[in-house]
């Protein structure tokens, strides 16, 4: 059945789309005086972000939260409001747009919002969804975080390359079926497919820090590849930074994906896309806390001295200037 967003009008659809959930449509969100806040926004287009092709359209309302409710976990916030603006052309019917807002709703409960408001406009081309996320946390806490320090610990908090090495899948069967109408057998891709289609973030991620008392001195999520991520860091904090090439985790179906596109799989984990992964630096007195009660992060590398910049130490003692098309002049190519 397809009904006709025209049948029903904007605000009866929002009006249905709200009705029997927990939630009011609120556009305006009122943040509690009794925190500090922070916010983030996302804007996501179709045909550059995500193709409809091979995306349901639940896994990417639930995964489009994930983008900016991740900047503000990493941020060392955890997310309470959430506004979502949707473009909307005349291909989507009524049903697309209520399964789009089953997956925001469902990662709405997952990550405890309490306020949430959705708007829709006609698009021309497609589909746009524009998110912006508010974040509080317990006033105090921002002072309690160290400042950046020489041989702080970079944490990182799970796998890397497998979501870049899932599109590259993605991609070829859609081209394949475009070309013979095959239906791909993609069961041996299981993990790195759901790495791309559905990530998730774990809800405690700030408050399991703050339970052991560790309050990193940066925190970035990791959706444009390890490298973009630590010369963000290395920007910011004034540091050098160093990364363990054989501390980086990568999963036994990552590595045979890559060997099958031809593709280096530390190509894959530094300038990769989509791993919904974050790094965390902390004291290096914590070592013992991380190493005892974060046994899901891997300690990758340090910050050092400025002079050192952005490196990639190999398992020879070789280091590496990591590069980031983030960080490069148009034209330039990547690591």
């Amino acid at each position: 059945m397809r009904t006709e967003i025209a049948t029903l009008g904007k605000t009866a659809l929002l009006d249905a789309l709200f009705e029997n959930t927990e939630y009011h449509n609120t556009p305006v969100l009122q943040l509690s005086e009794k925190g500090e806040s922070c916010s983030a926004h996302r804007i996501l287009t179709e045909g550059v972000d995500f193709d409809l092709v091979y995306t349901p359209l639940k896994h990417l309302g639930y995964k489009s939260v994930l983008y900016v409710l991740g900047e503000i976990y990493a941020a060392f916030h955890n997310p309470c409001a959430l506004s979502v603006q949707l473009g909307i052309s005349s291909k989507f019917c009524v049903e697309d747009i209520r399964e789009l807002f089953d997956g925001i709703l469902a990662a709405a409960r997952e990550h405890h919002i309490t306020q949430l408001s959705l708007d829709m406009n006609p698009s021309l081309n497609g589909l746009c969804i524009s998110l912006a996320a508010v974040g509080l946390q317990k006033k105090g806490i921002r002072a309690l975080r160290s400042p950046y320090k020489n041989m702080d610990l970079i944490c990182l908090s799970g796998r890397l390359g497998a979501a870049y090495m899932g599109l590259h899948v993605l991609q070829r069967e859609k081209v394949a079926f475009n070309k013979d109408g095959r239906q791909p057998d993609l069961s041996k891709y299981s993990k790195i497919l759901a790495s791309y289609l559905s990530p998730e973030i774990n809800p405690e991620t700030v408050t399991r820090f703050v339970a052991d008392e560790i309050y990193p001195s940066g925190g970035y999520f990791v959706t444009r590849g390890l490298a973009d991520a630590v010369l963000q860091l290395t920007r910011d904090s004034g540091y050098g930074a160093k990364i363990y090439l054989e501390k980086i985790p990568m999963s036994h179906q990552t590595n045979e994906a890559a060997e099958e596109f031809g593709i280096d799989p530390v190509t894959a984990a530094m300038n990769g896309g989509d791993d919904f992964q974050f790094i965390f630096t902390v004291p290096i007195g914590k070592n013992d806390i991380i190493r005892r009660n974060f046994q899901d992060y891997d300690v990758i590398g340090h910050l050092a001295r400025p002079e050192v910049g952005a490196v990639m130490v190999t398992p020879e003692g070789a280091e590496i200037q990591l590069r980031s098309q983030s960080y490069e002049p148009a034209g330039e190519s990547e690591q």
